[in-house]
Parts: structure tokens; C-alpha cells; sequence
């Protein structure tokens, strides 16, 4: 692939990293529905479950009100805060609590995330804030490798590496959980739509990989 479409990949990346990073204000709805998300994505779906994740996300945006008032956002915010801050709706956003066999938080997960940002040049603003693995950082690194695949064949096979030894391994956990609890569909949509996109992109460093490796074998 061309380095444009890794490059509007990343900014793929960014845009969920950028949802999951904070409360929904009315200027990110406005824009949300400015620019058509999620059919901007430069990941289009290509199969049934992703359209679905695509049409729940669309409908998710359209159940909030075109001129949202303080008690709409304030709505969000709480849901925000019960998945993202206060752990009321037991979806954790950050790998430790999901993989360690005790479901304590800054365990082995995010030690070896830490390495792995620090063989990229990345690092945690404040861990003791947002841990190392922590969605929307791990969200942040497949931006960054991926602006990386274009000019570094080993890029893809350490991000695809990653996200199977990381990310992959427990964020459709966090989305079922997310889906139960949810009173609002904003989050949950998101959070599949996050899944179907994670799993897509890790399909095409696949693909790419394969053909890069029959390219040498030419």
C-alpha cells in the first residue's frame, strides 16, 4: 500500500484515540457529524459485522440531539466517567486489569508496553494518570508505527506483533462489557466500531506482509 493510505490510517488511529481520550463537548459532536464519522475512516468495512459497527455508530451519533443541551452532555460525561474514570461499569480501559489473573491495574502488561514505546521513541506522559497500557496510548502507538510502514518493511511486523500480544487480546472483552452496561449507545458503538477497526487493520499488515514477502521472493 502506498504511504498516503498508512498515513490516513494513523490519522484512523488518532480519531478513535481522540473518543476514547475524553468527554464528548458539542464542538466534537458538531464535528462528528461534519465530516460524516465513521464513514471518513479511511478503514471502510468490508464484510457484514463491519458494516453493522458502522451503521451502530452512525445511529449513535444521530441519538444524540442536532443542538445537544447541558443535560445531554452531562449524560455522556457521566457514562464517560463509568467507563473511563470511576470503573463504575467494570470496563477498564487500561490491558492490566483484563489479562492479569488478579485484575490489578499497572501489572505485567504495561511494563512490556513501556519497552515497547521505548524502542519506538514513545513514552507515557504520566503513567501514574494514564498507565502504559491504557487504550487510547496504545490507540496513539499504532498512529505512530503505522506513519512508520511506508519506509520500514519491520514496522508492520512489530506492530502486528503488538496488537496480537496486547491490544487484540482483551479489547472485545472491554466492548462486550462496555455494550452491557451502557445506558447511551455513543460509547458502545464506539467501542465496537474500535474492535471491527482494530481487527481490520491487523488483517491488512497481514496482507501487506504477505506481499512484501513474495516481492523478495521475486
Amino acid at each position: 500500500m502506498s504511504s498516503e493510505t498508512w498515513e490516513a490510517l494513523a490519522d484512523d488511529a488518532e480519531t478513535l484515540a481522540r473518543l476514547h481520550d475524553r468527554e464528548l463537548d458539542a464542538a466534537t459532536i458538531a464535528a462528528l457529524r461534519e465530516v460524516g464519522f465513521p464513514d471518513n475512516l479511511a478503514l471502510l468495512p468490508q464484510d457484514d459485522a463491519a458494516r453493522d459497527a458502522w451503521a451502530a455508530m452512525r445511529a449513535a451519533i444521530d441519538y444524540i440531539p442536532q443542538q445537544p443541551q447541558a443535560a445531554d452532555l452531562d449524560a455522556l460525561a457521566v457514562e464517560y466517567a463509568a467507563i473511563y474514570l470511576t470503573g463504575a461499569y467494570g470496563a477498564s480501559p487500561a490491558e492490566s486489569v483484563w489479562l492479569d489473573q488478579d485484575h490489578i491495574a499497572c501489572q505485567l502488561p504495561m511494563f512490556e508496553l513501556r519497552e515497547i514505546y521505548q524502542a519506538a521513541g514513545l513514552a507515557a506522559e504520566n503513567w501514574r494518570k494514564r498507565p502504559d497500557d491504557h487504550l487510547v496510548l496504545q490507540l496513539q502507538y499504532i498512529a505512530h508505527m503505522l506513519r512508520r510502514v511506508a519506509s520500514a518493511e519491520s514496522a508492520a511486523a512489530a506492530l502486528a506483533q503488538t496488537m496480537d500480544a496486547h491490544l487484540l487480546r482483551w479489547l472485545p472483552d472491554f466492548a462486550a462489557r462496555v455494550a452491557a452496561r451502557s445506558a447511551l449507545p455513543f460509547h458502545a458503538a464506539l467501542a465496537h466500531l474500535t474492535v471491527v477497526w482494530c481487527q481490520a487493520l491487523r488483517g491488512l499488515l497481514a496482507t501487506d506482509g504477505q506481499a512484501s514477502s513474495q516481492d523478495n521472493r521475486t
